[in-house]
């Protein structure tokens, strides 16, 4: 008989094996991605019902707001649990990527070991702090703060059951090798604790850049790579109890503004499916594409128009690039220029609101979202003319087919014109809504979500499947889930170096910076463009924002141009080789090899960079809109 029920008598026990696995994952997937998806649709009901009683009725719901927070801990971590089931979670894979195949594969197992280790300390504590949350009760609705508190072990345990299943498939000398390098590592630690203790601050380099970076470099993705040098700074040289890092990260996860990252992930993939980013570049293209360069500027308008609405700067590219690259390469440009131009037009679009970075810096440093969306315009669209110059420049060498190419009609452009009107009018109806006040950034993401389902039924018809609506739910927990994580885990990370010293010494060295002001601008600018490149953008602001932003104000830089020089400083860093994943996403959307554009990409961020400098040194090109709207 076979070993498994309803399995074929031929099926043998060895094969058994890989089906039962494979059985396993499946049944784990739809365990979490069901109630993940679910999740996503009810947050947006939930807000979009607040706004609609608030608004419309005068009735506003009391409990909306904190039923929205209970279900948003548990969309975080459920998301979690599908980006580590999908190996989602952010990774550099940079150093990985040069080693040999039995190399790789075994640091991929040291990656996934680190996973599975950070998972199984956490776990008991995790459990601690949710019987710690039954003494809290919720104002509004009277539930126990253990129903909230649930999400975090319980999602633990989803994450590490999913990696345990894939690491039963490495190689055993693999596991045992990495078993061994951790209990080597746990082992020294362990003993050398007293001899750490006494080293003060300068442990801090053994765990937050040696051990830390060592995790990094191997491929352990970066979230998890902040919460293992964290405990084993803890364990090593406090007593602190890991409870406290539970509490940081739920605390760091649960910012109120967060919850609009799930909602602006959802609103990008329906921009794509509704087939908005495609008629907004078919307009352009009418307006533009005769002229010399003229998809060049029409791939920096599309990336000024979509950019941030996603919360993914790939997703932002993959909507564009694909509609553009074969018109441009059919005009001549070659490969490297292409995905050039692409890299440093992400790089571009940072500060153009809707940004996710924009909301996760609002979260961390307290910073006014809505005086952040109405400031991240006009730098975002200086940058944009700094590159529509260079790109005419090298467009004048290699697109000469540009200039047989006829100007389309104007009735062309006036009927692409009116296909595009409301696709145009999201951006402008997000951004207006919460500098108006009108709504909140969480809100206004389920009114652009209302707006972009109406036009895809009703406008953009057929664009809009049924099959996709899962993949597309679920894709929005795991990309949202791998964010908020992140957040959670660098504020623990924050906090631990807080908790050391290091925020006030940091703040005395920078603070006798020579050059005052400019000058600690411009260390900020190069240390961001470091960070950006290394632990990717989001990490790279949660962690050292609540750390620098203080020490700005100390030198009395406003703090909304403070925000918009390290964004855009984050993003030349991401955007930025050997280390800057996004530019490997921009070769990948692209079909590109990425040493086709290591060469040509430089002069784009060169210049780039001068203009970064430019809104550096002239804060009014951050602050004019802010002043004008207040």
């Amino acid at each position: 008989m076979s070993a498994v029920i309803g399995m074929p008598e031929t099926v043998t026990l060895g094969e058994a094996r890989p089906l039962r696995g494979r059985w396993l994952e499946q049944s784990l997937r739809w365990l979490v991605e069901i109630p993940a998806a679910i999740a996503v649709v009810a947050e947006v009901v939930i807000l979009f019902a607040g706004i609609v009683a608030r608004g419309i009725f005068h009735r506003p719901i009391i409990w909306s707001d904190e039923l929205a927070s209970i279900l948003f801990l548990w969309l975080a971590m459920l998301g979690s649990a599908i980006a580590v089931q999908r190996s989602a979670h952010m990774r550099l894979t940079f150093f990985t990527s040069y080693l040999s195949p039995r190399a790789e594969a075994w640091a991929s197992t040291l990656a996934a070991g680190g996973v599975a280790l950070f998972l199984a300390i956490i776990l008991h504590p995790a459990l601690d702090y949710v019987e710690d949350q039954a003494f809290v009760e919720t104002p509004a609705l009277g539930w126990s703060g253990m129903v909230r508190a649930a999400a975090i072990p319980v999602g633990c345990i989803i994450a590490l059951a999913s990696i345990c299943l894939t690491l039963v498939k490495r190689s055993a000398k693999d596991l045992l090798a990495v078993a061994i390098l951790f209990a080597a590592i746990a082992g020294v630690l362990y003993f050398a604790g007293p001899s750490l203790k006494s080293l003060g601050n300068w442990n801090l380099l053994i765990f937050f850049v040696g051990l830390l970076g060592c995790a990094v470099m191997a491929g352990v993705p970066i979230a998890f790579s902040f919460c293992l040098a964290t405990v084993a700074f803890l364990l090593t040289t406090t007593r602190t109890p890991l409870l406290v890092v539970v509490g940081r990260i739920d605390e760091g996860m649960s910012s109120l503004i967060l919850l609009a990252v799930p909602l602006f992930v959802l609103l990008g993939q329906l921009v794509e499916q509704t087939g908005m980013a495609r008629v907004m570049v078919a307009f352009l293209a009418s307006m533009l594409g005769h002229v010399r360069g003229g998809l060049s500027y029409v791939m920096l308008g599309a990336m000024l128009l979509v950019s941030g609405i996603s919360g993914s700067k790939t997703a932002d590219m993959a909507a564009i690039a694909p509609v553009l690259f074969p018109e441009m390469r059919k005009r001549g440009m070659k490969d490297g220029e292409l995905v050039s131009l692409l890299a440093a037009s992400g790089a571009m679009s940072e500060t153009i609101p809707p940004s996710i970075v924009l909301i996760a810096i609002a979260s961390v440093t307290g910073v006014s979202i809505a005086a952040l969306f109405t400031a991240g315009i006009l730098p975002g669209i200086v940058l944009a003319i700094v590159l529509a110059f260079v790109a005419r420049y090298r467009a004048g060498a290699e697109e000469n087919a540009a200039l047989k190419v006829a100007r389309a009609p104007m009735s062309v452009v006036a009927k692409t014109f009116w296909a595009a009107l409301p696709a145009l009018a999201l951006p402008f109806l997000i951004r207006s809504a919460v500098v108006e006040g009108f709504a909140t950034a969480t809100e206004v993401s389920t009114i652009g979500i209302a707006y972009c389902l109406v036009l895809g039924l009703v406008i953009y018809r057929g664009s809009l499947a049924w099959k996709n609506v899962l993949p597309m739910l679920v894709q929005t927990a795991s990309l949202s889930g791998s964010i908020l994580f992140i957040v959670g885990a660098a504020s623990a990370m924050a906090w631990a170096l807080a908790q050391s010293g290091f925020s006030h010494d940091l703040a005395a060295r920078m603070a006798g910076v020579p050059g005052g002001a400019w000058g600690f601008l411009l260390i900020s600018v190069v240390a961001f463009i470091v960070l950006g490149s290394v632990l990717e953008g989001i990490p790279a602001i949660v962690l050292f924002g609540p750390l620098l932003f203080p020490v700005a104000a100390t030198f009395g830089i406003n703090e909304v141009h403070y925000a918009m020089v390290v964004i855009l400083a984050m993003g030349l860093g991401l955007f930025a080789p050997p280390f800057g994943l996004c530019y490997y996403a921009a070769c990948s959307i692209g079909g590109v090899s990425p040493d086709a554009g290591m060469r040509r990409i430089w002069i784009y961020l060169a210049w780039l960079f001068l203009g970064l400098l430019l809104i550096t040194f002239v804060p009014w090109i951050s602050l004019v809109s802010v002043r004008f709207s207040g």
